[in-house]
């Protein structure tokens, strides 16, 4: 592939040295090119309309904004901008959301190297890669009931009813005994299916749906 044809890739994660070990990662291909990094979604628009990257590799769980919510922005302003999430949780949720949000592909942080060049590959040809974990967790998702897009699972409803009692991300965190990633990713649901951007919106919702007591 001549450098006229190289893939441009952007990487978006909020740790450095995620960024760092990708960057050096692509440096080993010569069909691949680093044009941008951004530590958030927000920057990652910003840098999508200044390098125009073929394919993004995209965390989902980030401060300021998101990946789910960064994807879907991508997508919108820069259809032919290809991007792949690249995270360490399976959730069915957070991979629905970001395959509905317009990610060709959904890999987990585990995967190998020629696993991501293929899949950074099949993402510039147009072509979806799902990890086995997210196909799992797809398939399983399949032999659940449905339940409405916009409505709350047990467990969002347990976070939005601690938020509405004023507790902090961490002190939730803490309550539930899970990790500080797992209810950012439970909130920026909550928020999705609500429609709001901020914890008052939220609380404010739920109270006047009589969601929370």
């Amino acid at each position: 592939m001549s450098d006229e044809k190289r893939i441009r890739v952007m990487i978006v994660d909020d740790h450095a040295v995620v960024r760092s070990g990708l960057s050096t990662f692509l440096s080993v291909y010569k069909d691949l090119e680093l044009v941008a990094e951004a530590e958030n979604g927000k920057i990652a628009i910003d840098l999508c309309s200044l390098h125009r990257p073929d394919v993004v590799l995209m965390d989902l769980m980030m401060p300021e904004m998101d990946g789910v919510a960064a994807t879907r922005h991508i997508r919108q302003r820069y259809p032919n901008v290809q991007v792949i999430a690249l995270t360490s949780f399976r959730e069915e949720n957070l991979v629905q959301g970001a395959l509905q949000a317009g990610a060709i592909g959904y890999l987990m942080k585990n995967v190998t190297a020629s696993e991501l060049v293929q899949a950074i590959r099949s993402a510039y040809a147009k072509k979806m890669t799902l990890s086995s974990e997210a196909s799992e967790t797809l398939a399983q998702s399949l032999l659940q009931p449905h339940t409405p897009d916009n409505q709350l699972t047990a467990r969002e409803q347990e976070v939005l009813a601690l938020m509405a009692k004023g507790l902090s991300n961490q002190e939730i965190a803490a309550r539930l005994v899970v990790s500080l990633g797992t209810v950012k990713f439970h909130v920026s649901n909550i928020f999705m299916k609500l429609g709001v951007q901020s914890r008052v919106e939220a609380v404010t919702l739920a109270l006047q749906r009589k969601m929370v007591d």
